[in-house]
């Protein structure tokens, strides 16, 4: 499979307003460090919809360039089918592995309307499609049945499920199973119990603040040695609350910038970790012993 294992979901690092890209280098030089099997740019976690149509290429043409072997993958799902598909082409020019689509926010589409929105972004070019399903950020679930019937298609080569339901991805994998169609957590605590049920990894926050850790859940797993699996999963638990304390990416900028590696700063409307936060935040880190 393309798309596997413990992928970070990168975040867009800021200096003084503006994107910093050394920041980023940085933070994907630290990842790669610890085994991670991909990269996404300009996803959730990335603020995309924050970002300039120059700034998004920027971010994207830098990922890929410090990737180096890694698979890139690029958020280009909107709320719009034609913008979607017009990020879509762009990602595939800049050099991205695939695009991660998420199901059209704020529009709230039926789930007929989401098999249109998804055919057409497919039909319009031959990048491979993750689809992504995040009801609490879009508003509206995208049925298992909607993505069984859209892992049919072959350049849709799996989902990033966030809905937070065991059951419904264990839907998804009993309705793909003998496809090449990956089925990756989107909820970092739920990577464990998703792999027993049938899922092949992660798209992960965390993996940017502890990446040796979180692959540590995927690559044991995939290794057959389910107690140091389950182990890692225990260590990261006081991180996993941590990090989603406050909207995400709020806290793992702050875990980052403890780590030195970019500042703190998000885009309005979001604004930085609060400070009893952080407190209990770099406690964690450091029981970690993941700062630099």
């Amino acid at each position: 499979m393309l798309f596997h294992g413990t992928i970070p979901a990168l975040p867009t690092p800021f200096l003084d307003g503006a994107v910093d890209l050394d920041g980023l280098r940085r933070i994907i030089d630290y990842v790669k460090t610890g085994g991670v099997s991909g990269l996404l740019a300009c996803g959730t976690t990335g603020e995309a919809p924050t970002l300039s149509a120059t700034e998004w290429s920027a971010v994207v043409k830098t990922t890929v360039e410090a990737a180096g072997a890694l698979p890139v993958l690029v958020g280009t799902g909107t709320n719009s089918t034609a913008s979607t598909v017009e990020r879509t082409r762009m990602a595939a020019d800049l050099g991205a592995a695939g695009a991660l689509v998420v199901v059209p926010y704020y529009n709230k589409p039926t789930q007929a309307g989401m098999l249109r929105h998804f055919e057409i972004v497919a039909s319009s070019t031959s990048l491979p499609l993750i689809l992504y399903n995040i009801p609490g950020r879009t508003g509206v679930n995208m049925l298992p049945t909607t993505t069984v019937t859209l892992s049919r298609i072959p350049s849709i080569l799996g989902i990033k499920e966030a809905s937070g339901s065991l059951d419904q991805a264990s839907e998804i994998v009993a309705g793909t199973e003998g496809r090449d169609f990956a089925v990756l957590s989107g909820d970092d605590s739920l990577t464990l119990p998703l792999l027993a049920v049938g899922g092949q990894g992660v798209i992960s926050t965390t993996a940017n603040a502890a990446p040796a850790l979180m692959t540590a859940i995927t690559a044991s797993w995939a290794a057959g040695r389910v107690a140091d699996a389950q182990a890692a999963h225990r260590r990261l638990l006081p991180l996993f609350r941590q990090l989603f304390i406050e909207t995400n990416p709020a806290p793992l900028k702050a875990a980052l910038a403890l780590c030195r590696l970019c500042t703190d700063e998000v885009r309005s409307p979001l604004v930085s970790l609060s400070g009893h936060h952080r407190v209990a935040l770099e406690g964690v880190l450091r029981d970690l012993e993941v700062l630099l």
